[in-house]
């Protein structure tokens, strides 16, 4: 067998007990109990017990030592279950030599947390075992799925002996309660941490959060030895409370891989001998971040489960990992990547270059036919009465026989029906040379030879294809095509099966997905007319022409037919004979499925030529008694056998119950996926188990083959058995190297594969490299087989691209000469020629996946992971590996169908099992491990999983996991070089450079303010007010509107000033103010506000616009309140009788002290007198209003604004928008800070015009609102932000034709201008645009605004500016801050709008924020401005002048330094345009891209979130919104998710993907969240900061929260 020698030799008789044992104990016909007792009974003798062993079984601890023969044994009963394919012991013994190592390093992997409706669902959920029968009875399981007939029932029974598997817990799984109340008692926490209970689920508490916090609490306090005491005292405490409402038991939650107690590490130590890389010292034990430690960015402390984990994965992460791989893929950025040597010491092919291997001659035999039909006809008129083909029913007896005289006779009938009976004599169906599709059941052989032969007779074409069992079968679309492709009209099929295809309610057969319209014959005789006595098919010799098309399904999922010629069927039949020895009259019994590859080519092709009988054993029968087909060989005496490696370990599995088995007439036993390397075990224990019953060891021939080339090569049953056929142990680091290295060393990862014997008789082989030019290998380098022979397709049917690369291949030497003058035929297959000749396969081109320039197969990766333990965890057969391609290189994914009795811990533990297993024996990592519900993935018509299906619903996000593992830090090896900031240039460096290259500074300013309007004479608001309340007092300054669209309030000049003169006159007698006194106004958005604002500005008073708490949030929002009512020290608060009874409430004294606050006076009764004398200010610098508002990052400011500065501003607007009193503006935005409240209470006062106010959350209620108004009203100047345009995007977008019935117009619409602080949302400003054009809205009408703390309005799109204009910028420059303009839709390119037109008298230039030097134009920087409405500085609280010069009185490093600059944080470019203003210069556009604080630093680039944010929307349809931020240096994205819980895994590594492939960037934490999850302000920003703290402290309560490790 593969393993290596046992260290205690066991007689041949006693290990072939044990085998029986084993399988016995695997097919549960014997308990646990049993086994162990014959088992010790049988091996007591060569294997003394040691003191310390346990053989009870069920809770064994195996050690990770140097494996014994007895632990070997032990395990290989444990796989007896798995997929015998797959099956090797000696990689058994490989993969836990791998999990030790591993667990020496103990990773610490955080296991993802999930809501506990979503575990309960998936572990609830009625789930259906895998589909063992189907529609059509024979099913297949094709290649890596064995059926899972014999195994279903102890899928669950013996579950016990997995638990303490590999792991080294020192307790099984406990119940929670035992688990608490050990925590409560223990007496000391070195003692009793369970070290295994690191993969609970994090969420899955039936109990409180406290309970779980407390649980979290108390074993990170044992995992970091602070005092236990008090954690002990205060669960228990916990555990009294909540006791009552615990109802299931759930795992601990512990977020630990760490085993951090002496006691254990001393057990690790002495189980691990020190030669396996354990050491046997104690380790220092890592101290990991307690819970109550944590401390969020700012340095506040926080007590979360969520932070623990993080910084779990931080711990991780800082890990050294292996040395990352060589390549780095090549950016535009050649400077940033380093491109390192090749390593010398990699393995290198070192042999001769080979020489093409001969086949024997072809002997040409003097009775060989001309053609098969030839021979069936001399077979069916020479000896009529033969038998051909013996089918059995599922009970094994037999259906029915065909003797060769039958099948002449009903081939010659459908022949002469196909030629005669399909459309007229003058226009038949069917031509010769057409192509017909075969459809036929895997039961019924005979129809299937029928018809083959009568299509050969007929001059027709056959296709067989599998039946469709439904309209949607996985991949059926795709044989569709071919259908089409090869211009199939006709399709033949047996009455049984035509019974059995879906029909539609009129009782015709539907047409399938993807498929033409066929006309549908049923082949049996009854439905046939007979020919006439003189009527013989013509029978032609084998010519070029072609005789079948074979189809064949491609790794990307696509269907091709493969023609076979005439000349090559019988070429090929003539080579088989010759290899196999075939003689006449023989019988031979098949399993394999005789509608292609080696079942069709020995069953039906070569047997008739040989006038052969052939006992045909259904799929379905195999099932029920998968001896069926030995039993068949001794009936029948058969001399050959057709089987696979899976029928030989069913038969294994099944032997027991047969006593009178004789297998000596056997001379061949050919083992059609004898190329896999793993069926080695299977065909050894077979020979194992059946020498005795009279098998000959040189029986079992392996043979390769491929659609392309059909047989390539085939082992010759010998005579003599005295040779024993080579073995190759290679080693798996060389062969993914692409290089054959026999392991001497007898390390663990090796792969040890058989021959398949000599080059058939004919052919010439020759091995050429897997890539590239086809140059001939070396000796000892694997590569892909190309054989040469007429016995091979020749084409792939219509694709002549395809057949060239295929079918033409000229291999070449390495002086590029080519090999032969006759062109060879790739065989798909890889592998190498010994020197003696034989062909060794080591797998397949299409389950090659090459990750890091290495090459892996994902057969190799299937038998590893099926190899972990619990083998019984994932259903065998039901696993899937391929790759994906992400960020330039492939990533493995693997997917397996999870038993329904998992838990989340199994699951947990299980994949983390795999991962270490794959990386210990492949040296690779998995990016993607995923575990769905058993019996989800699509499977082929014959049973199998669809690979490519598979991985097109993983890409699409289809597949819903139960549990997905992503571990892209350890895949994802060939990110950029992390960017080294240069050494600074110094700024006059950059000037100079600039003007050298001809580039100009980046400066730019608005027109100047020289006109001279009537109201300008006044520096001060107040007075204009007076002034417009005198010269024009029935002019209607502000409109209110309410939800209806009706105008709730109106005020004209003279009545603003008298309702402010009230106002005044009651903060004199009630308050007794002085100048310059702050007052907060608590106010909805409304004319109360805009009263009581002019009203503390007759009254001398600086006013402080607040945001009113919200009634139904009041302990959120009220905070926020305080905090600007204290840090604006405010002496006393204006609001409504409404509020101020809110801020009485008994809800808002227990969110805040109000006895704190200042007086609070309603101002709905004022007095009837007005203030005996207005405030006339002096100095137009003093303090008009302060400005408060709270940043996106959670940062709360308030900005002074002077009367000269508010003047000026309003004095701005009105020239850029050209207000005048005879507009009329409407205003739907929050009138609390920046440009939105100047637009709101200051504007209308100042210019005179009329503004028609919407409330922005009046439009919750009418979304509409806002469109009906600009119509109603015939606005021609609208303002808005962007949560009002989304609410109207998603509102009422898709009721334009509504809104055009009740007469909504915006054709009037001059400009409709969103004010912002961002950079613009082009994507949203378009779908805007585009939605409501319909309504004669114009593009260029919408833009935006930009303004920031500094100075509220630096742009504002004017009536006479020119349209603005959109750049696209290549993102990756932007990171490294620089600025490329790339073509639209050009990789990697994203678009920024202008953000308006710069306001009159506003300078701009653009400055360096670190160097404060000025840059070039279009180079990225910070935006810096100067201008007289700038503010006058930050309210200052603690006395913090150095921020306030730094912010608004900056000066440049060089060039113009004595001009007095104001930052505005954010960064953006300037570029000059060819548009030209109304004043005739050529137009600078101003571009924002985002605020510096929000920016976040990653691998010393500078990624803004809103970028990764649109990348992470697009990856799937059910997201709906998106926010980043960063922690401890992971990247951590929090999705909103708009679909059920069971899609939020699909979302994970969709994410992930997306993050890498357009960002180079890991997200460390996926969170999938509810809508509505991520905070937005009222400006529609994402305050991503609050979101932050919010996950930091476990407040979210997320539906999944994802750890890439």
């Amino acid at each position: 067998m593969a393993d290596r020698d046992p260290l205690v030799p066991i007689p041949v008789e006693v290990r072939a007990k044990l085998a029986e044992l084993e399988l016995e104990l695997s097919e549960g016909d014997i308990t646990q109990k049993g086994y162990e007792k014959k088992r010790s009974k049988l091996i007591g003798a060569f294997f003394p017990q040691g003191p310390g062993t346990d053989t009870s079984g069920g809770q064994e601890r195996r050690p990770p030592a140097t494996p014994s023969s007895a632990s070997r044994y032990h395990r290989r009963r444990l796989s007896g279950s798995r997929d015998e394919r797959y099956r090797s012991d000696i990689h058994s013994e490989a993969v836990h030599a791998a999990l030790a190592k591993h667990r020496e390093r103990k990773m610490a992997v955080p296991m993802p947390s999930k809501r506990r409706s979503l575990v309960v669902q998936n572990s609830m959920e009625a789930y259906t075992p895998p589909d063992t029968s189907s529609g059509s009875e024979g099913e297949e399981k094709e290649d890596y799925e064995e059926g899972e007939g014999g195994e279903e029932e102890d899928g669950g029974g013996n579950r016990g002996e997995g638990g303490g598997g590999i792991s080294s817990s020192l307790e099984g799984s406990m119940s929670m309660e035992h688990w608490i109340s050990r925590a409560i008692h223990a007496t000391s926490s070195a003692t009793n941490t369970n070290t295994n209970s690191s993969t609970a689920s994090s969420s899955s508490s039936s109990g409180s959060g406290a309970i779980a916090r407390g649980r979290l609490a108390e074993v990170l306090a044992q995992h970091v030895h602070i005092s236990a005491h008090q954690h002990h005292l205060r669960l228990h405490q916990q555990h009294q409370k909540h006791h009552k409402n615990e109802v299931s038991s759930a795992p601990p939650d512990v977020t630990s891989y760490t085993n951090n107690t002496a006691v254990v590490d001393r057990i690790q130590a002495e189980k691990t001998p020190v030669g396996d890389g354990g050491s046997p010292g104690l380790r220092q034990t890592p101290k990991y971040g307690n819970a109550e430690l944590m401390e969020t960015g700012d340095g506040v402390p926080v007590s979360s489960r969520v932070s623990a984990k993080i910084q779990q994965l931080v711990n991780t992460l800082k890990r050294p990992k292996r040395p990352p791989l060589r390549e780095f893929f090549v950016d535009d950025f050649e400077e940033l990547l380093e491109v390192q040597q090749p390593d010398p010491n990699l393995p290198k092919a070192e042999g001769a270059q080979m020489v093409p291997a001969q086949g024997e001659d072809l002997g040409v035999v003097t009775n060989w036919p001309p053609c098969l039909e030839a021979a069936l006809q001399r077979w069916g008129t020479i000896s009529p009465k033969a038998p051909c083909l013996t089918t059995m029913d599922t009970n094994g007896k037999p259906l029915y026989q065909l003797t060769y005289g039958k099948l002449w006779s009903r081939s010659v009938k459908v022949a002469y029906n196909l030629s005669h009976k399909l459309g007229t004599k003058q226009e038949p169906l069917i031509r010769p040379g057409d192509r017909v599709a075969l459809v036929f059941p895997n039961n019924d052989p005979g129809s299937f030879m029928t018809a083959f032969y009568g299509c050969l007779l007929a001059d027709v074409v056959p296709v067989p294809i599998e039946v469709p069992l439904t309209r949607k079968d996985a991949g059926s679309q795709q044989i569709g095509f071919l259908l089409g492709s090869c211009g199939i009209t006709v399709a033949l099929t047996s009455d049984l099966c035509h019974k059995g295809l879906p029909k539609s309610p009129t009782g015709e057969i539907p047409q399938f997905k993807g498929w033409p319209k066929l006309l549908w014959i049923v082949t049996e005789s009854k439905y046939l007319s007979k020919p006439p006595r003189d009527w013989f098919p013509h029978i032609r010799d084998a010519g070029h022409d072609a005789a079948y098309i074979e189809y064949k399904t491609c790794k990307d999922g696509g269907v091709l037919g493969v023609t076979v010629t005439r000349a090559a069927m019988l070429t090929h039949c003539q080579a088989l004979t010759q290899a196999c020895a075939y003689t006449e009259a023989e019988t031979l019994v098949n399993v394999l499925d005789f509608k292609k590859d080696i079942g069709l080519w020995h069953a039906v092709l070569t047997s008739v030529m040989n006038m052969m009988h052939v006992v045909s054993v259904p799929y379905a029968l195999m099932k029920v008694n998968p001896l069926s087909w030995i039993q068949k060989v001794c009936q029948f005496k058969a001399k050959v056998a057709c089987v696979k490696s899976r029928d030989m370990h069913w038969a294994l599995v099944a032997h027991r119950d047969q006593r009178d088995v004789n297998l000596a007439s056997l001379r061949m036993l050919l083992v059609a996926d004898g190329a896999n390397p793993w069926s080695i075990s299977s065909c050894d224990a077979f020979l194992n188990v059946f020498h005795t019953k009279g098998l000959k060891s040189d029986v079992i021939c392996p043979c390769a083959g491929s659609p392309e080339a059909l047989t390539v090569a085939i082992r010759r049953p010998v005579e003599d058995g005295s040779v024993i056929p080579p073995r190759g142990v290679l080693s798996m680091h060389s062969l993914s190297h692409g290089v054959v290295r026999l392991d001497s060393e007898e390390k663990l990862s090796v792969l040890t594969v058989q021959d398949v014997g000599y080059v058939m008789p004919g052919a010439v082989m020759c091995v050429v490299k897997m890539d590239g030019v086809p140059q001939l290998c070396k000796t000892d380098e694997v590569g892909e087989l190309c054989v040469c022979t007429v016995a091979t397709g020749t084409s792939y049917y219509g694709l002549s691209g395809m057949t060239k690369n295929t079918f033409e291949v000229v291999p070449v030497n390495s002086e590029g000469a080519a090999v032969s003058e006759f062109p060879f035929t790739r065989t798909g297959l890889l592998g190498f020629v010994s020197v003696s000749g034989l062909v060794f396969v080591a797998g397949k081109m299409d389950g090659l996946m090459v990750v890091g320039g290495r090459h892996h197969n994902a057969d190799d990766i299937v038998a590893t992971a099926l190899a972990v333990e619990p083998m019984k965890f994932v259903y065998r057969g039901r696993i899937a590996v391929f790759p994906i391609e992400v960020l330039h290189d492939e990533r493995i994914v693997v997917v397996a169908e999870q038993r329904p009795d998992s838990t989340e811990e199994d699951s947990f533990q299980w994949m983390s099992r795999v991962l270490q297993a794959i990386d210990g024996i492949h040296q690779v990592g998995v990016y993607c491990l995923v575990l769905v519900p058993s019996n989800t993935l699509p499977k082929t018509p014959l049973g199998g999983i669809h690979l490519c299906e598979t991985k097109q619903h993983f890409l699409d996000g289809a597949l819903h996991p139960c549990n997905v593992l992503m571990c892209p830090h350890t895949c994802v090896t060939n990110l950029p070089k992390p960017r080294q900031k240069q050494p600074e240039i110094g700024p006059a460096s950059v000037m100079v450079g600039n003007l050298v290259s001809g580039k100009r500074i980046a400066q730019a300013s608005g027109r100047d303010l020289t006109q001279v309007e009537d109201n300008d004479q006044f520096l001060f608001l107040s007075e204009v007010l007076q002034w417009r309340a005198q010269s024009t007092p029935e002019h209607v300054l502000y409109t209110l509107l309410n939800s209806r669209g009706t105008t709730a309030s109106s005020v004209t000049c003279s009545q603003l000033h008298k309702r402010a003169e009230k106002v005044a006159a009651m903060l004199a007698e009630r308050s007794h103010l002085q100048d310059g006194d702050h007052v907060a106004l608590l106010y909805p958005p409304g004319m109360e506000l805009i009263v009581s604002f002019y009203g503390c500005l007759y009254a001398g008073c600086v006013p402080v616009t607040v945001r009113p708490p919200h009634p139904h949030n009041i302990s959120t929002t009220l905070p926020t309140v305080n905090m600007i009512v204290e840090v604006s020290r405010s002496v006393c608060v204006l609001t409504t009788q409404v509020i101020s009874k809110l801020l009485r409430s008994k809800e808002a004294s227990a969110t805040v002290d109000m006895r704190t606050w200042p007086p609070v006076l309603d101002t709905d009764d004022l007095p009837k007198r007005k203030a005996p004398v207005l405030y006339k200010p002096s100095n137009p610098d003093t303090l008009a209003y302060l400005d408060f508002s709270v940043s996106t990052t959670g940062m709360l400011a308030g900005v002074k604004m002077s009367h000269a500065a508010t003047s000026a501003l309003c004095r701005s607007v009105k020239l850029q928008c050209e207000l005048y009193p005879s507009r009329e503006v409407a205003i739907c935005l929050d009138p609390y800070c920046g440009l939105g409240f100047v637009l709101w209470c200051l504007c209308s006062v100042y210019s005179g015009h009329q503004s028609i106010l919407i409330p922005p959350c009046e439009l919750e209620a009418n979304a509409s609102l806002w469109l009906w108004a600009i119509s109603h009203h015939k606005v021609r100047d609208t303002f808005c932000s962007y949560s009002v345009m989304e609410i109207s995007t998603k509102g009422v977008g898709l009721q334009t034709d509504t809104l055009k019935s009740r007469g909504v117009d915006l054709s009037r619409v001059r400009t409709c201008v969103v004010v912002a602080e961002e950079r613009p949302r082009t994507s949203l400003t378009q779908s805007f645009s585009k939605l409501f054009r319909d309504l004669g809205l114009h593009s260029r009408a919408v833009s935006t605004a930009f303004g920031c703390r500094v100075n509220m309005a630096v742009c504002l799109q004017g009536t006479s500016s020119p349209d603005p204009t959109t750049v696209f910028v290549d993102m990756r420059a932007l990171r490294h801050d620089r600025v490329r303009l790339v073509e639209r839709g050009s990789p990697h390119s994203l678009p920024l709008m202008e953000s308006g037109k710069i306001l009159p008298g506003v300078r701009i230039i653009i400055a360096n924020p670190e160097t404060k030097g000025p840059m070039g134009e279009s180079h990225l920087g910070e935006i810096w401005v100067q201008s007289g409405h700038n503010s006058s500085g930050y309210l200052s609280v603690y006395g913090d002048e150095a921020l306030r010069s730094d912010h608004f009185t900056s000066r440049l490093s060089f060039g113009d330094t004595h001009s007095v600059w104001a930052r505005t944080g954010y960064l953006g470019f300037l570029r000059r345009t060819q548009l030209t203003d109304a004043n005739g210069e050529r137009h600078d556009a101003l571009y924002v891209v985002g605020a510096l604080e929000e920016a976040m630093e990653l691998r010393g680039m500078r990624y803004h979130p809103v970028d990764i944010e649109t990348s992470v929307i697009r990856t799937h349809k059910s997201i709906t919104e998106c926010a980043v931020f960063t922690w401890s240096n992971l990247l951590v994205a929090v999705v909103e998710l708009a679909a059920s819980e069971r899609e939020a895994l699909d979302v994970v590594p969709l994410v992930t993907n997306a993050v890498l492939e357009e960002h180079y960037l890991i997200v460390g934490v996926v969170v999938v969240a509810d809508a509505g999850v991520i905070p937005i302000n009222s400006r529609g920003q994402k305050q991503r900061m609050h979101l932050r703290d919010g996950f930091l402290a476990d407040q979210l309560d997320p539906v999944y929260v994802a750890y890439n490790m």
